[in-house]
């Protein structure tokens, strides 16, 4: 079960500004200030990128051991997911983001359920996770998730298997672009960010032990992501 806490959060921030003797909210001076600061800051250097962005992100995906697949559009991802999971033999049960449930999953055959997912193996671990992104970083291959009442962290953490979606039109150049989006989109009054923001570079690994790479030690061993590129 996922909980929202920006309501929680709001008021902590608001005692912390009464205590500073300042009004409980951002007035539009302190914003256009904070505004004037990020436009005039300097940006650090940074790595030319060759090719188009769709073309860098599914390289650096695959150099990061994630599966990358395209589809013409957003609904046409159901069908690419059970034709991955057929492939990699997993079944076609698997959990779901609450936010991806106007999709089609049983027109494609899948068992889709949108809830946290169960990691106790006496409960019946879920050992699929299927998520959308943010947005996508193509100089790394990273997708970027944010926590919130229908993108739970936990589905892209605890499963096995972690199925991500993309869309081609939110794939950026790099981490400066993905948090400018943020703040662009979620840095207002009207919507908080996010309590958790995660980056996920292929699967999770360890080399701790004699320097010999280990896939899954701390999340999912395998990462397969579906790119819809009209969208």
């Amino acid at each position: 079960m996922s909980f929202d806490t920006s309501r929680a959060r709001a008021a902590i921030f608001k005692r912390i500004r009464v205590n500073q003797h300042r009004t409980g909210e951002p007035v539009a001076a302190e914003r256009a200030l904070a505004e004037d600061y990020l436009a005039r800051h300097p940006a650090g250097p940074r790595p030319a990128l060759e090719g188009d962005l769709r073309t860098r992100f599914r390289a650096m995906s695959e150099k990061m051991a994630s599966t990358v697949d395209e589809v013409p559009r957003f609904a046409d991802a159901p069908a690419a997911v059970a034709r991955y999971l057929d492939a990699q033999a997993l079944g076609r049960r698997a959990v779901a983001w609450p936010a991806l449930a106007g999709l089609d999953w049983a027109g494609a055959g899948l068992e889709v359920e949108f809830r946290a997912p169960r990691f106790d193996e006496s409960q019946g671990a879920d050992a699929v996770g299927i998520t959308g992104c943010y947005c996508a970083l193509a100089e790394t291959g990273t997708v970027v998730l944010l926590s919130g009442p229908d993108t739970p962290a936990s589905t892209h953490l605890l499963p096995e298997t972690h199925v991500a979606l993309v869309r081609a039109s939110r794939i950026v150049a790099g981490m400066e672009d993905a948090f400018a989006l943020l703040r662009g989109e979620r840095g207002d009054a009207r919507q908080m960010l996010p309590r958790a923001l995660n980056m996920v570079s292929g699967p999770s690994r360890t080399a701790d032990i004699e320097q010999t790479v280990v896939l899954g030690a701390h999340g999912p061993y395998r990462v397969h992501l579906i790119i819809a590129t009209e969208e």
